[in-house]
């Protein structure tokens, strides 16, 4: 959500931040970042018109009911779990789990199969705490990396793009107390890989 100097301003951060300013670049309105999403991951995502109304909501965001979509490579056993683990970025940026409480921060996450498609899973998760690529890490830990995960996974031809998707977010108004639900449409890379099989990995060449 935060551009980067590769990103030349195409974020949603940057657009949202020049609505409000209605090109004008004097303006004190502007969009405050409230969490954020992976570059690759879809969904609802949450900013705020005030400093007050961000820091409010980041100070309950573990309150925050998030629900996650996504496609993983095998077939999940138990079908329905909790994993948990303490998060650790190393110096690569790369984050791992460690079973060291005084290294890591505390990180769990729901899940529940919704359906197999051949040699996948599409399911649905609760994420009780939101560390940075903790979903994706919890489940490459278990074996089941999320579809076209090239960092925690693997790379593939027929998905371009990280299967994971943030399907819904519910909380309350920071200043009226209403309970507020958002909810994202599902991409359609989602529907293709629901209605087809995966691809089967390619055969060996007999070197004989």
């Amino acid at each position: 959500t935060i551009g980067t100097g590769r990103d030349g301003g195409r974020t949603a951060h940057a657009a949202l931040d020049d609505y409000v300013k209605k090109g004008n670049y004097k303006s004190r309105e502007r969009i405050f970042v409230v969490h954020r999403l992976d570059r690759d991951t879809s969904g609802v995502l949450v900013f705020a018109r005030t400093e007050k109304a961000k820091l409010t909501l980041q100070k309950n965001w573990q309150e925050v009911a998030k629900t996650y979509l996504a496609f993983v490579e095998g077939h999940p056993d138990p079908d329905e779990g909790m994993i948990e683990s303490y998060l650790v970025e190393n110096d690569a940026r790369r984050v791992f789990s460690s079973t060291d409480k005084r290294k890591g921060k505390l990180s769990k996450t729901k899940y529940k199969v919704i359906k197999t498609v051949g040699e996948r899973s599409l399911l649905e998760i609760h994420l009780l705490t939101g560390r940075k690529n903790q979903i994706r890490v919890h489940l490459a830990d278990e074996g089941w990396p999320i579809v076209g995960d090239g960092k925690y996974g693997r790379k593939i031809r027929d998905n371009k793009r990280l299967a994971l998707h943030a399907q819904e977010l519910s909380f309350d108004h920071p200043y009226s107390g209403k309970r507020m639900t958002f909810s994202a449409p599902v991409p359609a890379t989602f529907h293709k890989m629901a209605a087809a099989p995966a691809p089967e990995p390619p055969k060996k060449k007999d070197s004989r």
